[in-house]
């Protein structure tokens, strides 16, 4: 069979690229080096250092993100220097996944040096433009070539040399390579920005919570229009317990045969429940909009039925007659597991869960208005979740489309 090659570009040992792009091996332009270790006590004051979360959280890291300290000899700190456009790449984890991840030093932080966890691949030549380095390790060309030349004993591990023979695709020109670095750096910058609104709108919605989910004789801000002491109840006395009870295992299955079965907090998601197996032994019922709380370690976190399933031991459903139960639950959530002798349980019981004391307000309407206010805001939060989402998306559309040549920007 003849092989049809795409018009403007060249066929190479990684697949076709765009006729004025080439094949790079990492070490045509980096020279790597392994990080600084240092035992314990060295650590937490000094000279700051570039840890694993630093390279794994960030394209790119900057001054504000390297919140390390360790105390180093002058000697050490020329040794592990690290300099603005040093590009660190994670040496060791639990997963294959998660070595090889790159970012690069955006600033010059004086003294700093990098970790023992990481790598540090430093330029050798101007061959890459130092903007395109947050991103060209970042296509699935490249992290497969990363995973397959790495070793796994207990820890997954790379190291320099495995890394200077992955081979990159790139732009010959720095101008195209900036370019694709601008816009996918435009993209990120939404991305940031996204992500800074719903860390304010979650701590707005916190605020709200402790203001309007506090009862008015202990601080808590009262609605227009309400007056009266709420009232303490315990929980049982105001809303309906369906304690969980687990299926036989061989009941289980992914067909669809029988419920969704929710056991635990693995079987939920932004709190909501999700499918991840079915039971065909149903035991005991959970509505959808029934609250799901969890009754084993950790205790009391809550979530939402979206759909009607089987509950497993891990969780039990409650019933209430809106949303205001849901919210005051989110709001106590860290509580439920300690009584008043101060002991923390792996789990909670029937008897236990009813017997704790809840602050209500006496009026429904009230209960609704202050359950309106809070859902409001959690659909806000949830809608800009979701447009971050579709950023990130479209970045990683992006990403496949400029990275490879497919998609040209000058």
């Amino acid at each position: 069979m003849e092989l049809v090659q795409k018009r403007g570009f060249k066929q190479t040992e990684v697949g076709l690229i765009p006729e004025d792009w080439e094949v790079l091996k990492i070490a045509d332009s980096l020279n790597f080096k392994n990080g600084l270790n240092k035992a314990s006590e060295f650590f937490g004051h000094g000279t700051p250092i570039i840890n694993y979360m630093d390279v794994f959280n960030y394209n790119g890291i900057t001054k504000s993100d390297v919140q390390g300290k360790v105390f180093l000899t002058n000697e050490e700190i020329k040794n592990f220097s690290a300099r603005k456009g040093d590009v660190f790449f994670t040496r060791t984890s639990e997963t294959q996944d998660e070595i090889g991840i790159s970012a690069v030093l955006l600033d010059e932080i004086p003294d700093c040096v990098f970790s023992g966890f990481v790598l540090r691949g430093r330029p050798c030549n101007n061959l890459v433009h130092s903007d395109y380095y947050q991103y060209c390790f970042i296509p699935q060309y490249v992290r497969k070539q990363i995973i397959s030349k790495s070793s796994y004993t207990t820890r997954a591990l790379t190291n320099g040399r495995h890394l200077s023979s992955i081979k990159l695709i790139l732009p010959k020109s720095h101008k195209e390579q900036q370019a694709i670095a601008t816009a996918l750096s435009d993209v990120d910058a939404l991305i940031s920005s996204l992500d800074g609104l719903i860390a304010k709108k979650k701590a707005i919605k916190q605020g709200a919570m402790q203001q309007l989910l506090t009862p008015p004789s202990k601080g808590g801000r009262r609605l227009p229009g309400f007056e009266g002491e709420w009232e303490e109840k315990m929980l049982g006395d105001v809303c309906s317990i369906n304690m969980g009870q687990s299926p036989l295992s061989s009941n289980y299955n992914t067909e669809g045969k029988g419920l969704p079965l929710i056991q635990g907090n693995a079987d939920i998601k932004k709190r909501k429940t999700i499918i991840r197996n079915y039971t065909s032994q149903i035991t005991k019922i959970a509505d959808e909009g029934d609250i799901i709380m969890s009754v084993r370690a950790p205790v009391g976190e809550i979530a939402y039925s979206a759909f009607k399933c089987c509950i497993g031991r891990g969780v039990c459903a409650i019933k209430f007659d809106n949303d205001f139960l849901y919210h005051y639950l989110i709001f106590k959530e860290s509580s439920w597991a300690k009584f008043s002798t101060g002991s923390t349980f792996d789990s909670i019981n029937s008897s236990q869960l009813k017997s704790l004391i809840i602050s209500i307000p006496k009026d429904d309407a009230e209960q609704k208005a202050i359950a309106q206010i809070l859902s409001d805001m959690d659909l806000e939060i949830e809608q800009l979740a979701a447009k971050k989402e579709k950023y990130t998306q479209v970045k990683q559309g992006m990403m496949q489309e400029l990275l490879t040549g497919k998609t040209r920007l000058v």
